[in-house]
């Protein structure tokens, strides 16, 4: 899973990445760069609970994929400020992290003048129509062509009116990921990868003496800024940024001291998991414990095919255990005896935090 970090310059998205990814470069560095990228491991308080019960040789968290993006312009003249570099980096993400400018430093002056979130927000929002609108016209126009020469006739039409359909949302305004796709339709939007459609996670960007009454201010975004497959979830880079260089028992002392309760990689991973419809389940053992990262609604066999295709091809069953049994009971024998170990079949629907050991051919 990849996500991509944009934003207006000057908005704190390099410093975001650096305290996602705990990238301890310089920031100017980074800045000169078309795009960073970084693998940060997912935490999970579960998963080190795991490792304390089964001390394993080997721990293997989660991962994800985070891409910090150039800053973008604002366009001009309808027309979209996304060049083609930038474009092809930030369509094959999974989901986007919008991070918007809230805090106020008067040497770092604002590219607008001032702060204004709702502006910034909707600027962006307003990038990923144009975007999507001139690709839609452009791939219109090849339609209309190959139309004309009666090549794959079926299929262009059929594509034709999809694409018809996505053209009239943005003439009005109306971002793709607020529209509901067929299975077939789907499929052209996983091909085509359109901005306005993909998950959106607004990081907003605000002073350390914003941290108390944060909650109204996300309150009072989301009641001007709603919609499906949107988060939006407070940072504070000052502070933030600070704490990533801690060690853990400084760390949990200062984020007291603010009223954090977790950190910012925690809260920014946990709403990413939640917009694009994620879980993990465990493998473990004194080998290896490992956290696995699978669509909400997957099958032991699908899941099993995570792990190995062999494991997926040759399923038999799926011994499991819930998280929350096992924490229980401490141990696979107690929970067989209690009757919470399981064999479950191919179709078994995987739960957040089932613990799987797949029996395989």
């Amino acid at each position: 899973m990849q996500i991509g970090i944009v934003g207006l310059p000057y908005s704190g998205k390099t410093t975001f990445f650096q305290t996602l990814t705990e990238t301890h470069l310089d920031v100017n560095a980074l800045q000169k760069r078309e795009s960073n990228l970084a693998i940060v491991k997912v935490p999970d308080a579960r998963l080190e609970k795991l490792n304390e019960m089964f001390n394993p040789k080997k721990i293997i968290n989660a991962t994800i994929e985070i891409l910090d993006l150039v800053g973008v312009q604002k366009g001009e003249n309808n027309q979209s400020a996304f060049n083609t570099t930038f474009l092809t980096k930030v369509r094959p993400n999974d989901a986007i992290i919008h991070v918007v400018r809230g805090f106020r430093d008067e040497t770092v002056p604002h590219v607008e003048g001032n702060i204004d979130l709702m502006r910034d927000i909707r600027t962006l929002e307003e990038e990923f129509i144009l975007a999507d609108m001139s690709f839609c016209e452009s791939r219109l126009e090849k339609i209309e062509k190959d139309i004309l020469k009666h090549k794959n006739l079926d299929t262009v039409v059929k594509e034709k009116e999809y694409v018809v359909r996505w053209n009239e949302a943005l003439q009005n305004e109306t971002p793709l990921r607020e529209l509901d796709f067929g299975e077939e339709e789907s499929k052209y939007i996983r091909n085509y990868q359109p901005l306005s459609v993909k998950p959106l996670l607004i990081a907003l960007n605000l002073d350390e003496n914003d941290i108390k009454n944060s909650e109204s201010i996300v309150a009072d975004i989301k009641q001007k800024f709603s919609g499906k497959n949107i988060k939006i979830e407070p940072f504070f880079a000052k502070i933030e940024m600070e704490l990533v260089q801690l060690e853990q028992e400084e760390k949990d002392m200062f984020m007291a001291e603010y009223g954090l309760k977790d950190s910012a990689l925690s809260r920014l991973i946990s709403s990413a998991y939640d917009l694009l419809g994620l879980q993990s389940f465990f493998t473990v053992g004194e080998d290896e414990n490992r956290a696995w990262t699978i669509k909400k609604g997957m099958t032991a066999q699908e899941a099993a095919g995570v792990i190995h295709t062999d494991f997926y091809n040759k399923f038999i069953r799926a011994e499991v255990v819930a998280l929350k049994d096992f924490f229980e009971y401490e141990n696979f024998a107690k929970c067989k005896e209690k009757g919470v170990f399981r064999l479950e079949g191919k179709e078994y629907i995987v739960k957040d935090g089932d613990i799987l050991h797949v029996r395989h051919g």
